[in-house]
């Protein structure tokens, strides 16, 4: 089972643009990646830049809207994520659990829809979907 944990900074929201964490949690991080690793459960792992460098793409009205950040609204950004594949969701929490986060970080824990998930209409919708991520090399085939 593949599982999304994100990692939600308070306060990454209003950071300025280049903001970057300090080296000694960096360095924490990185022991915490490489157990992910050798426990053979990390897919893949990513920090992401502050919503002040980012931007939103909305569609109301139908039509596409381009908002550069900072967002005002958000309460709660994502500042990285790990993709793991685990036996259960007690295990990805419990990796989870193991993270080296500060007191002011939460990881939410998501599990990926996997295609026998979903009924036979949206699975044939979904048709051509795993041939997409075998050729992009983002996700297993299922």
């Amino acid at each position: 089972m593949r599982f999304m944990m994100l990692m939600i900074p308070r306060g990454y929201e209003t950071a300025e643009p280049g903001t970057m964490p300090p080296a000694e949690a960096v360095a924490a991080m990185m022991k915490y990646n490489e157990a992910l690793k050798e426990a053979g459960v990390l897919v893949t792992l990513d920090g992401l830049h502050p919503p002040s460098m980012g931007a939103r793409v909305s569609f109301e009205g139908g039509k596409p809207v381009v908002t550069d950040g900072p967002f005002i609204e958000s309460k709660e950004v994502i500042g990285g994520y790990w993709m793991i594949d685990v036996k259960s969701r007690d295990e990805a929490i419990a990796w989870a659990r193991k993270c080296p986060a500060s007191g002011n970080e939460v990881i939410e824990i998501r599990q990926v829809q996997e295609m026998a998930d979903f009924p036979a209409d949206v699975q044939e919708a979904a048709a051509g979907f795993a041939e997409l991520q075998r050729r992009s090399g983002t996700g297993r085939a299922s």
